[in-house]
């Protein structure tokens, strides 16, 4: 083949954290928006004016969200399997709040009681703030390492419940979510909305980016010096046989950070994460609110791939069978599977770019206050 198995591994390995990035930064749009309804929108008019800063370009964000299970799913299987078994409780709760956005959407205007477009505003914050509280509270429980084993069939076999979920670091990272998110959306809305509006959205924006870097910074030192890592000593070689069983792993204290020293290009990200929120604050009391949002961009960028850096080859750790940890050389598809995969996805996922962009160029400039009570906007 052109491209050896390693290749492949590591090519899906980025193309998967690149998909996580675009949906956090894509979506996370929606989200964070969402999440600042009740706190910068105080009249009607300006709830509805923030609901069409996004409504007509919300559900093509969710292609990113799709794209990333689906490459899961075939690439990933044993990750796939894993996850979802574990997770079921929590992904299930994603689900229902991810639900409640189109009828946030699509029903409060449609509508005159003004406590039936209440309960439809809040149904959108809890759609924006209960998926990035989670997606959170499962990146901290990834870091720590999952109770999860396999069987003699490879079956994945899972201890402890919901609540176990809940510790303090992952509580940590589940806020260190919200806010980075929160600031997102705050960047957003000072772009796209006009006035009040976008001023608050900024004030928030800019108090968000602050919190972020304190609980970015916070987060990375507990996960550096609080949490053990691991480490392969045995088997699970780059061009080995998709085995999760055919390793050893021992847990090392400040493994995670070790893995920073030596590869001092994961760096970036971490840097990204603490640097561009403070760019973001800059930005945006200059008054250059598109600046602000690439700066806010690539601050999202550092903190989902921070990470990432840090635990490679590892993708889901096993707190309970170390040696039963899912890594980047053992629980891949086949390398044909691969190759026919990164074909697929080097068709289709330019399209995505191109739609995406597309989207969000038709609906550029502001979102005018005036025209939505006219009741010509949207939404």
């Amino acid at each position: 083949m052109l491209l050896d198995y390693e290749t492949l591994r590591v090519l899906w390995w980025v193309l998967l954290g690149v998909l996580l990035i675009c949906f956090a930064i894509i979506d996370g749009v929606d989200l964070g928006v969402a999440i600042l309804l009740p706190l910068v929108a105080g009249t009607d008019t300006e709830r509805r004016a923030l609901i069409n800063s996004m409504g007509p370009v919300w559900e093509g964000s969710q292609v990113w969200l799709v794209l990333g299970g689906g490459a899961a799913f075939v690439v990933w299987p044993a990750l796939f399997a894993t996850a979802f078994a574990g997770f079921y409780v929590v992904m299930f709760l994603v689900l229902v709040a991810l639900i409640l956005r189109p009828f946030g959407f699509r029903l409060r205007n449609k509508i005159e009681d003004p406590r039936l477009r209440s309960l439809w505003d809040w149904s959108l914050f809890v759609g924006g703030f209960v998926p990035a509280l989670i997606f959170g509270v499962a990146v901290g429980n990834v870091l720590q390492g999952v109770p999860f084993h396999f069987d003699e069939l490879h079956r994945p076999a899972h201890e402890g419940g919901f609540l176990g979920l809940l510790n303090p670091f992952a509580l940590t990272t589940g806020l260190l979510a919200v806010v980075m998110l929160t600031m997102h959306g705050g960047v957003y809305l000072a772009l796209k909305a006009e006035g009040v509006l976008a001023q608050r959205a900024s004030r928030i924006a800019a108090g968000a980016a602050i919190v972020l870097v304190v609980l970015f910074a916070v987060a990375g030192l507990w996960a550096g010096f609080g949490i053990d890592g691991y480490r392969i000593i045995e088997g699970a070689t780059p061009d080995g046989p998709s085995n999760p069983l055919a390793k050893q792993v021992e847990v090392v204290p400040v493994e995670w950070l070790h893995n920073y020293i030596t590869r001092p290009w994961a760096l970036l990200g971490s840097a990204l994460g603490l640097i561009a929120p403070i760019f973001a604050i800059g930005l945006l009391f200059l008054g250059m609110e598109g600046a602000a949002f690439v700066a806010s961009s690539a601050a999202v960028v550092g903190v989902v791939a921070a990470p990432g850096l840090a635990m490679f080859p590892f993708i889901l750790p096993s707190s309970t069978q170390p040696d039963h940890s899912l890594t980047v050389w053992d629980s891949s598809s086949s390398q044909s599977t691969l190759l026919i995969m990164l074909v697929a996805t080097s068709v289709l996922m330019p399209i995505v770019i191109a739609c995406t962009t597309w989207a969000f160029r038709v609906r550029r400039g502001k979102v005018n206050e005036a025209e939505v009570e006219k009741g010509e906007s949207s939404q």
